[in-house]
């Protein structure tokens, strides 16, 4: 077992910064990746002179970057963009400052209700959010009971997507060396919506986020966190090919030809890739979210979730990827607009102390 671990600002801090810049760094080519594939992300990122990968993906006009992503572009960020990415991670700490270690499914979908407008959700989280519109009672928002099994939320076509996964990040953050605790909060929240290899997949990146600062190296990271999901589950499956394919050329090729058959934003491949990606770029934050944004199938997300992991090794991510966006973060969540670097930091740090305080630590 781990022990807990002292909780470090700089950690948080690289984590936060790391997760910014990686989801900015994906958002303007998501749609192209996910609607055109990777081979038309290649082409755009090869005509904007912009491979390998190392900066904010430069606009060309009148492209369907420039429609969807021109303000998270080189040249035309200034602060973070919306992303749902992002509004789940700052939900997540509300979530903790509401609730801490006594979290659970129903004060998520509460939380939905209360301050995520419909309109930002999306796939399994759509059909999750469209239930509880329609079978919860009206004074559930409010703190009364649902009024049905809230498990039937997670019955949708979406379930074992990447959705959950992306909402996870955060209750490793706050857990340092609990990877059990850390994977536990991230079933609570995911089981709103998910199943199956849509929750273990939540799970694993929530102990990894615990592990990596009680760990040697990120390899020992990723082991100690794969003890989280089902030894015989598509997570843990997709978590060794991801492994397997550190220092392979052709990893990419083989990604791709692996998960041919699935959505590009389900769960596995993008996890697959995510582990890749991140053992790939330890020592280089550049060509971690770099590589595996280029990758392609869910750029955003995939860029944010490696993003997080690396900065929450504690090592300081470039200036070029933090300068352009000056610390402002911009959120859909009801009743809040933007927030700073600076206050997501004070508050995640204050959340993990609490959390210590309680004495969570693991023997």
């Amino acid at each position: 077992m781990m022990k807990a671990v002292s909780i470090d600002r700089n950690r948080i801090r690289s984590a936060w910064e790391g997760r910014i810049s990686g989801c900015q760094l994906g958002k303007p080519v998501e749609v192209l990746s996910i609607m055109e594939g990777r081979d038309s992300l290649i082409t755009y990122l090869k005509k904007a002179n912009a491979l390998p990968l190392r900066d904010y993906v430069p606009l060309i006009e009148k492209t369907l970057v420039d429609i969807i992503g021109r303000r998270s572009c080189k040249g035309f960020l200034h602060r973070s963009e919306p992303d749902d990415d992002i509004n789940y991670t700052v939900l997540a700490l509300m979530l903790l400052e509401e609730h801490g270690l006594e979290l659970s499914t129903a004060d998520v979908a509460r939380a939905w209700l209360r301050l995520i407008p419909g309109g930002a959700t999306f796939t399994a989280e759509r059909a999750a959010y469209r239930t509880l519109l329609e079978r919860a009672e009206i004074g559930f928002t409010f703190g009364t009971e649902p009024g049905f099994d809230l498990v039937e939320c997670a019955d949708n076509e979406y379930s074992e997507w990447i959705g959950a996964q992306i909402r996870a990040d955060l209750y490793g953050w706050v857990c340092p060396g609990q990877p059990d605790v850390a994977a536990d909060l991230a079933r609570r929240d995911a089981a709103l919506s998910h199943k199956d290899d849509g929750v273990h997949g939540a799970a694993f990146i929530a102990a990894l986020g615990a592990a990596i600062p009680a760990s040697k190296s990120l390899t020992d990271a990723v082991e100690i966190a794969s003890a989280e999901v089902p030894e015989t589950s598509g997570v843990a499956e997709a978590i060794s090919f991801g492994c397997s394919l550190v220092g392979k050329p052709d990893a990419v090729k083989q990604l791709h030809e692996r998960y041919r058959d699935l959505s590009p934003v389900h769960t596995l491949n993008n996890l697959a890739l995510v582990v890749w990606g991140l053992l790939s770029g330890a020592d280089d934050y550049s060509a971690a979210v770099g590589d595996v944004v280029a990758a392609g199938w869910d750029t955003d997300c995939n860029g944010a979730t490696v993003g997080g992991l690396w900065g929450i090794q504690g090592k300081p991510i470039p200036n070029h990827w933090t300068a352009p966006w000056q610390g402002r973060v911009a959120v859909t969540i009801a009743g809040v607009n933007e927030l700073t670097l600076n206050d997501l930091i004070d508050r995640s740090v204050a959340v993990a102390n609490r959390l210590w305080t309680r004495g969570t630590s693991v023997d």
